[in-house]
């Protein structure tokens, strides 16, 4: 059987590499910053380069690199999502 996946509007930006400017302040989306501070989305080690973002999944910690996407699905859980994925999953909602 073939299966469509049934439309679901989501929240996503994308990372660039940090969370916050230059001043200080937060420049991305409510829900980031409160995984941020809630420790869902984190900043540690990998390969031995420290500053990697991580976040918590039901699946496990996943790295996120820049240009991921990072997605708050319809459950409100976060994922990252490889660029050329999310261009061919998703489109801009009205």
């Amino acid at each position: 059987m073939r299966y469509r996946k049934k439309p679901a509007v989501i929240e996503a930006f994308q990372y660039d590499g940090d969370l916050k400017g230059s001043d200080g302040r937060y420049y991305v989306p409510d829900w980031a910053v409160k995984a941020y501070e809630d420790g869902t989305m984190y900043y540690g080690e990998l390969d031995g380069q420290p500053g990697e973002l991580f976040i918590k999944t039901l699946e496990g910690v996943h790295h996120v690199s820049v240009g991921d996407y990072i997605i708050q699905d319809v459950n409100g859980e976060l994922y990252p999502c490889k660029p050329d994925i999310f261009e061919k999953t998703y489109e801009v909602a009205e």
